[in-house]
């Protein structure tokens, strides 16, 4: 009887360690990006617009987590923020996605207009290295808008 414990034991620590590790390995969803997109508004508003700039730019964790990251664009559509710091000072408005949508047009007049909302368009992952449905949050402040995207992955990234 005590080895049968022990089994169980063992196969509920293993069950419990793969349910862990499963979560971890989870990509991020669109509360997440939500979430990062609103981090970084009050942080614009506490530090100001040029320290939230830096903190992308460099690539801090608090803004920049792997496959979850936030970019900041001008209203002329101008990149002005991002992880990957050769976006910079680009403006890829008629760059379009993997359909030929030009969905960063969309992000604009969604921010000049309504001020928030999500946009969504193909574009490569380059975790599998194939063009996937993503979706972006975007959210205004100011003269910005501030951009966190997902790509989404059957009912996990629903929006709430």
């Amino acid at each position: 009887m005590a080895s049968q414990l022990s089994e169980d034991t063992m196969r509920a620590v293993f069950i419990t360690l793969f349910a862990v590790s499963q979560l971890a390995l989870a990509e991020p969803g669109e509360r997440e990006a939500m979430a990062l997109a609103v981090k970084g508004a009050r942080y614009l508003q506490e530090h100001g617009k040029d320290a939230l700039i830096a903190s992308i730019n460099r690539k801090d964790p608090a803004f920049n987590q792997g496959a979850l990251y936030l970019a900041v664009r001008d209203l002329n559509g101008i990149t002005i923020a991002h992880p990957t710091t050769a976006l910079i000072g680009k403006n890829l408005l008629d760059v379009p996605d993997a359909d030929g949508k030009l969905f960063r047009h969309e992000m604009l007049a969604l921010a000049r207009g309504k001020g928030s909302g999500w946009v969504d368009y193909k574009f490569l992952n380059p975790r599998t290295g194939k063009v996937e449905a993503k979706t972006t949050y975007v959210l205004r402040v100011e003269d910005v808008a501030l951009e966190a995207g997902v790509y989404k992955h059957g009912d996990s990234n629903k929006r709430h």
